[in-house]
């Protein structure tokens, strides 16, 4: 457990693991690769470091740890203790993550240094992209080399847009709605019907893995919202607000998009590599054909690692994956 603040600043205590490699660690330290994990659900319950296997959602975590990285995976605030929820509200999440790498360097055994590596799928993919954009002016101190993400929620409205007509979209408009509602301090039910209100608090109690989840939720598909989100004020404002910038904090950027990935639209994906790619900063992308929304991170930990050590080796690597022209 450790310390960490919100999107407007107030304090919040947030859990989550800390796996080092066996051994000896370099002269200064390892390198944290700091993992921001998808979307587990928006309980409390739901924390991954509460799962029967906390290990599981560390995707591509023995390929780190064979490399020599100390990973620090946190829960997100709202997740493994009774607070409010954080879902896809990215000026939280990504305090919790920048956070969580001054935690474990807190913990002598964790053999922590201060080099860092942002690295996070989905939902992950938001909060490690807010994590980059603020930690010049949140954690300074640390010495972050590069993020990188498996495919982002980089585009909250089109991400709903695209979803909400089937239970994907369904799930996980009940978890962000209903935190937006809380931290915003708005009325859900100018967004959703009295359907969706009334079915939205036992969903929200419910682990995105946990087949009642289907149960609830299924009789909402085109019933959920009186309109469009991303049209309809004030919940356009808060979807804008939570989308992270391409520009992001200048880093280096590693994306890997699954091109049969059924959640996160590909192409959406792409606009948003085309977008940091105008930026001028490095961009290395890397599609994976055949691969769906639950296996992209999995799936690209070689790519991945090729990038780390590209970025170790040589700084930023040569924009690759970038449109043409």
């Amino acid at each position: 457990m450790y310390r960490s603040t919100d999107a407007d600043g107030e304090e919040v205590p947030v859990t989550g693991i800390v796996v080092t490699p066996n051994g000896a660690a370099p002269s200064g330290g390892r390198t944290v690769i700091a993992w921001a994990h998808p979307t587990t659900g928006a309980d409390p319950s739901c924390a991954p470091s509460l799962a029967r296997d906390p290990f599981e959602l560390l995707e591509g975590s023995h390929s780190l740890l064979t490399k020599g990285f100390t990973i620090v995976a946190t829960d997100y605030a709202g997740m493994g203790l009774d607070t409010p929820s954080a879902y896809l509200i990215g000026g939280t999440e990504g305090r919790n993550v920048l956070d969580s790498v001054r935690a474990a360097q807190q913990l002598p055994a964790s053999q922590a240094g201060n080099t860092v590596v942002l690295w996070g799928h989905s939902q992950g993919g938001q909060a490690a992209l807010f994590a980059e954009q603020l930690h010049e002016e949140y954690a300074p101190e640390l010495d972050i080399r590069g993020v990188a993400v498996a495919a982002p929620a980089a585009d909250l409205a089109t991400l709903l847009d695209d979803d909400l007509d089937d239970i994907s979209g369904v799930s996980i408009g009940s978890y962000a709605f209903t935190a937006y509602a809380d931290f915003y301090g708005e009325d859900i039910s100018t967004i959703l019907t009295p359907a969706a209100e009334k079915a939205v608090p036992a969903m929200t109690g419910i682990c995105l893995t946990d087949p009642r989840l289907h149960q609830l939720g299924t009789p909402l598909i085109g019933d959920f919202v009186r309109s469009d989100p991303s049209t309809t004020a004030p919940w356009d404002d808060y979807l804008a607000r939570n989308t992270p910038d391409p520009g992001g904090g200048g880093l280096p950027l590693f994306v890997a998009p699954g091109l049969a990935d059924e959640l996160v639209d590909p192409a959406s994906t792409a606009q948003f590599v085309a977008a940091a790619c105008a930026t001028g900063r490095s961009v290395t992308s890397r599609t994976l054909p055949g691969v769906n929304h639950g296996f992209v991170a999995e799936l690209a930990i070689p790519e991945l690692t090729a990038w780390l050590d590209d970025l170790g080796r040589t700084g930023p690597p040569e924009s690759t994956g970038c449109p043409a022209g």
